[in-house]
Formats: C-alpha cells, sequence, structure tokens
C-alpha cells in the first residue's frame, strides 16, 4: 500500500531498475507518515562514504507530538539495502552517469520502505513526448467511454 508518490520522477527521468529499502526513522516520524505527512517530491538520494542518504523528504510533525523532541522535518535519513546492492548502485551511479530517485514511501509488513529507482534524466524532447503519448491516452480512454453510452 503506498503513502506518498513522487510523480515529478517518472516525469523527469527514465526509471531502469527499482530497489526497495528501508529506512532509519525516529518515533514521531513514523506517526506523522503513518497520518500521512510526508512529502518526496523534492527529495534526492545521495551515496556518502559506502551508504545510502534520503535528503529533502520532507515529514511534517502532528501537532500532538511530545514536548521534549524537537522535531526536524528535512533531516538526512539513511536508507538500508545489502551490501550486494548497495555495491552494485554505486557502480551504476559513479560510472554510468545513472541517478538515484525516491520514487514511493509504502508500507511492508507493517514497516514503512523507500522504493528507490536508478533513473536517467530525459531531456526536453523526451518529456515533451511522454507528454503527448498521455494526452493521447486520455483521448482514447475518453473516446472510449462516450462511444460505450
Amino acid at each position: 500500500m503506498s503513502i506518498v508518490d513522487n510523480k515529478k520522477a517518472f516525469f523527469d527521468y527514465f526509471v531502469e531498475e527499482r530497489f526497495e529499502a528501508g529506512i532509519v526513522l525516529e518515533g514521531w516520524e513514523v506517526k506523522a507518515i503513518r497520518a500521512g505527512k510526508a512529502q518526496i517530491k523534492e527529495a534526492y538520494v545521495t551515496i556518502r562514504n559506502g551508504e545510502i542518504f534520503l535528503f529533502g523528504a520532507h515529514i511534517s510533525a502532528l501537532t500532538s507530538t511530545s514536548t521534549h523532541v524537537h522535531p526536524e522535518t528535512t533531516r538526512t535519513r539513511k536508507l538500508l539495502l545489502n551490501a550486494a546492492e548497495i555495491a552494485k548502485l554505486i557502480g551504476k551511479v559513479e560510472r554510468s552517469g545513472y541517478t538515484l530517485m525516491p520514487l514511493n514511501l509504502h508500507f511492508s509488513k507493517g514497516r514503512i520502505k523507500c522504493e528507490i529507482g536508478l533513473a536517467k534524466g530525459k531531456k526536453q524532447h523526451d518529456k515533451r513526448e511522454t507528454e503527448k503519448q498521455r494526452d493521447s491516452q486520455r483521448e482514447i480512454q475518453a473516446a472510449m467511454k462516450t462511444h460505450r453510452r
């Protein structure tokens, strides 16, 4: 079940591979994400010292957060993958010119996971082509709907 999707990632990038990563979260962040107070539109994933981190993900604190906790809404969060997956991602990003993008946050067996995608950036004409295809699909669906009536 998806909590938050990053639709902008699919518009700006060709996503070639997907990986499911765990996220290191604090208690108030889990409660806020369960309440739907998360946003990953401007988030990105980087590799630092052989570890993978999620930057720019905005998780708004709930009003019922404890007074002794000082929530930081856009702090850097560590992503958890196994060593072989991390090595593969590092190789692709450093040598092949790929980038890592967070695609969505979702629940998996009661835990919050982040799906990250290995992606290449789209050029402007690719974005236009994607938009044309989407528009034509929408027109076809509308014509089919009116034809059925």
